[in-house]
């Protein structure tokens, strides 16, 4: 069973969750670029053959695997900053807006291919790149931001979580990142401290 979360309504805010508590470094889920493969395979961005591939290159190329991984840590906290901000009714930063246009400089043209019901995106590249798995969610990124969808970005309500998720709740008002989570702790939470007061 993964160790990662694909719960957001967004590819690139999953992306963002891979660190659950961003106060305390023992909470990253993402420490190595092994682990960035297992989350893309996890949210379905790579198949079985295509991280077999990615994975031998990476031991190949090494260096470039670490770089790569360096880079996925920044864009993830790119895409935080930017859709936290978001969350918050707060313009973004110069600064994280020009780094997501920097990362989308790096992402190749797409193509379409037959598949599906008729056709489907694909990326324009030969053979397989240690990059790609980012690719997918730099576009996610890019398009969230521009959508009006941007308006439904939440950062959960729970003190010691800072994961983010699409709010497409009738009224707009959740506020937990998941209910069988965060949700009932703050529960229990406030059962305690309204029993405590009383007792």
């Amino acid at each position: 069973m993964s160790e990662f979360e694909y719960s957001s309504g967004s590819l690139c805010l999953d992306f963002a969750n891979t660190w659950d508590n961003r106060s305390d470094v023992a909470k990253d889920r993402m420490t190595e670029y092994g682990e960035l493969l297992d989350w893309a395979q996890g949210a379905g961005e790579v198949s079985e053959q295509e991280r077999g591939e990615l994975e031998i290159r990476a031991h190949r190329e090494e260096a470039t695997a670490f770089g790569v991984y360096r880079t996925a840590h920044e864009l993830r906290d790119t895409v935080f900053h930017l859709c936290s901000a978001a969350a918050a009714g707060e313009k973004p930063s110069e600064r994280d807006v020009a780094a997501l246009n920097a990362a989308l400089q790096s992402v190749p043209r797409q193509r379409l291919y037959r598949g599906g019901a008729c056709c489907e995106w694909d990326w324009s590249v030969e053979e397989p790149d240690l990059r790609q798995i980012l690719w997918p969610v730099i576009q996610s990124a890019a398009d969230l931001v521009t959508s009006a969808d941007i308006s439904r970005i939440r950062e959960c309500g729970a003190p010691d979580c800072n994961w983010l998720f699409l709010d497409r709740s009738r009224g707009g008002r959740r506020r937990w990142c998941d209910m069988s989570t965060c949700g009932n702790r703050a529960k229990a939470r406030r059962y305690y401290d309204r029993h405590r007061r009383n007792s």
